[in-house]
C-alpha cells in the first residue's frame, strides 16, 4: 500500500498541478468558458489510462512460470528507468513549465486544441502511473493493498491540487518533491534488483555465489507480515535476498542517489522552489 500510495500521490500531484496552472491561466485571461474544455480532455485521458490499466493487468495476470518471469522482470526495468527519468525530468524542468503551458494555452485556438495539451499531459502521467502501480502489485503480496493505496494517494494529490490552486506560492512543493524524490528512488532501487530476480530465474542460473543469499530471516517482522509485505512491496526488501539482487540494488541506489541529492547543486533549477510555477488564484 505505501509504494502505491507514494507513486498516485506524486504523479496524481503533477497532473494536479498542471490542470491548476491551466485553469488559473484561462481564468486570469478572461477565457473561463474554456475551463470546461479542459476538463474534457482529462477526463478523456483518465478514462483511457484507466481502460488501459485494467487491460494490461489482465493480460500479464494470464502468464506463469517464464513468461511471467521475463513480465514482470522486463516491467521492473522499464518501470525503475521511466521513475528516474522522471524524477530528474520534474527537477529539471518544474521551473519553466507554468511558462511553457501558458505559451500553449495562449497558442491553442480552438477547443480540440486546448483540450489535447491537457489530454497529453495527464495521459502521460497517467501511463506512468500505471506502469508503476502494476511494479509496485508485483512486488507486494496484495493486489487489494496497491489498489487502496493508489486511490488513497489521488485523493490526497488531488486536495493537495486544489490547495495550490487556492493557495498558490503559499504551498511549498519544493520540500515534497524533494522527500518523495528520495522514497521513489529508493522503491526504484527494489525495481532495479527485482529486475535481476526474475531474470536470474528466467536464465536458470540456481547455483553459485550469486545466487547464494546475502542473508535469511525465517520469523519476525522482517520475514512475514504486514510490516514485511510493506518492506517488500516498497523497498524491495526480501527475507532471503540473493547477492546479485542486493548487488543490483546499490548498484542503482548509490549512483543514482548521489546524482538526485548532489549531483545538481550547482543548477540555478535545484535553488529555486517548484511552486514558483504555479500562479496564484486570484
Amino acid at each position: 500500500m505505501g509504494a502505491s500510495f507514494l507513486i498516485t500521490l506524486r504523479e496524481g500531484l503533477e497532473i494536479a498541478l498542471v490542470l491548476a496552472i491551466l485553469v488559473a491561466y484561462l481564468a486570469k485571461s478572461g477565457r473561463r468558458s474554456e475551463i470546461a474544455t479542459v476538463w474534457k480532455g482529462a477526463g478523456l485521458a483518465a478514462l483511457l489510462c484507466l481502460v488501459g490499466g485494467i487491460a494490461f493487468h489482465v493480460f500479464v495476470g494470464e502468464f506463469e512460470g517464464k513468461p511471467e518471469q521475463f513480465i514482470e522482470g522486463t516491467i521492473a526495468l522499464a518501470a525503475a528507468g521511466v521513475l528516474t527519468w522522471m524524477i530528474f525530468w520534474m527537477r529539471r524542468h518544474s521551473r519553466g513549465l507554468g511558462a511553457e503551458l501558458r505559451a500553449q494555452v495562449d497558442s491553442a485556438t480552438t477547443d480540440r486544441a486546448l483540450a489535447t495539451i491537457a489530454f497529453v499531459a495527464v495521459v502521460r502521467e497517467g501511463l506512468e502511473t500505471v506502469l508503476f502501480l502494476i511494479s509496485a502489485e508485483t512486488a507486494s503480496s496484495s493486489g487489494s493493498s496497491v489498489v487502496i493505496g493508489g486511490l488513497l494517494g489521488l485523493v490526497v494529490a488531488a486536495v493537495l491540487g486544489r490547495l495550490v490552486y487556492v493557495g498558490g506560492n503559499r504551498v511549498n512543493l519544493r520540500v515534497f518533491f524533494n522527500v518523495t524524490g528520495v522514497l521513489l528512488i529508493l522503491f526504484a532501487a527494489g525495481l532495479f534488483g527485482k529486475f535481476f530476480h526474475e531474470y536470474r530465474e528466467l536464465l536458470g542460473f540456481e547455483s553459485g555465489w550469486l545466487v547464494e543469499p546475502t542473508w535469511s530471516v525465517a520469523s519476525g517482522a522482517w520475514a512475514s507480515g504486514t510490516f514485511y509485505d510493506f518492506m517488500k512491496g516498497f523497498f524491495g526488501w526480501h527475507n532471503e535476498a540473493e547477492h546479485v539482487r542486493v548487488i543490483a540494488y546499490f548498484a542503482y541506489l548509490i549512483p543514482v542517489g548521489w546524482a538526485f541529492l548532489y549531483g545538481g547543486r550547482g543548477g540555478s533549477t535545484t535553488k529555486t522552489s517548484v511552486d514558483e510555477k504555479v500562479p496564484s488564484h486570484a
